[in-house]
């Protein structure tokens, strides 16, 4: 005979370690600032997200009506579209800690 579970058992959510990344950074041409943002972001997403994110940079410059979309109202603008919950972080993505929390990678 089966025991059933409990109505207090839960099921744990999949951990961030085995969860695929989709991101959408948004940039402003070749500035130093997108450019900085483009090498920081890939840098990060290699040392934690190995094999497991889709990155896509988008240029305002070139595809400026994808801005509207997302609702991008400042550049270098990162959107972590999947997993759950779509986050936005703005700048140059210098800040290590602040993506990984903010992409859910690190706890704060």
């Amino acid at each position: 005979m089966k025991s059933k579970p409990s109505s207090t058992e839960k099921q744990t959510p999949a951990p961030a370690a085995l969860e695929h990344f989709v991101l959408k950074l948004y940039i402003a041409g070749q500035s130093p600032k997108s450019l900085n943002a483009i090498a920081n972001i890939k840098k990060i997403c290699e040392e934690n997200l190995q094999g497991r994110y889709e990155l896509k940079v988008i240029d305002l410059y070139e595809q400026p009506q994808l801005a509207q979309g997302d609702q991008i109202i400042a550049l270098p603008t990162l959107i972590k579209k999947i997993p759950p919950p779509l986050r936005r972080i703005i700048g140059d993505l210098s800040d290590t800690e602040r993506v990984l929390v903010g992409l859910d990678i690190q706890q704060a």
